[in-house]
């Protein structure tokens, strides 16, 4: 198996049991090893009290896609921290795209940038992620 099959082969087998993206609607693709693209679109029910995007569905959305980019390698990985910088707003019916690019993969640690955009391709948010590795295969669990 090439590196990218390896990538969307890891990202298949945790978005199978990843009940929370599913149920926002979330969806991903694996364009090349260590990136990931995550799509959502913003529901009635996702907005706060303004009438605006809750600020913790988009770090959600950001979020899946910092997991598939960092769980590309057949070694579980998770999140050891994250920020995100919220640019503009987002409202019920956009439609908001998470690109996920690796910056640096040490032998333990990886560092991550994802920026969120919708579908005027205006950026919406900038998160940056800090992955460890749990030094345990992924493609064994499947």
């Amino acid at each position: 198996m090439d590196e990218l099959g390896r990538a969307r082969r890891c990202a298949d087998l945790m978005y199978q049991n990843d009940r929370s993206s599913k149920s926002l609607g979330i969806e991903f693709e694996v364009p090349e090893p260590a990136t990931a693209v995550a799509r959502m679109r913003v529901r009635d029910d996702m907005v706060n009290g303004f009438g605006i995007c809750h600020g913790g569905m988009v770090f959600a959305l950001a979020d899946t896609a910092f997991a598939v980019a960092c769980n590309a390698y057949d070694d579980l990985t998770v999140a050891a921290s994250a920020n995100i910088d919220f640019l503009r707003p987002s409202n019920a019916g956009d439609e908001l795209r998470a690109i996920a690019r690796e910056d640096r993969r040490g032998r333990r640690t990886g560092f991550y940038t994802i920026e969120v955009f919708n579908q005027r391709d205006e950026l919406v948010a900038l998160f940056r992620g800090r992955s460890v590795s749990r030094g345990e295969p992924i493609l064994d669990r499947g």
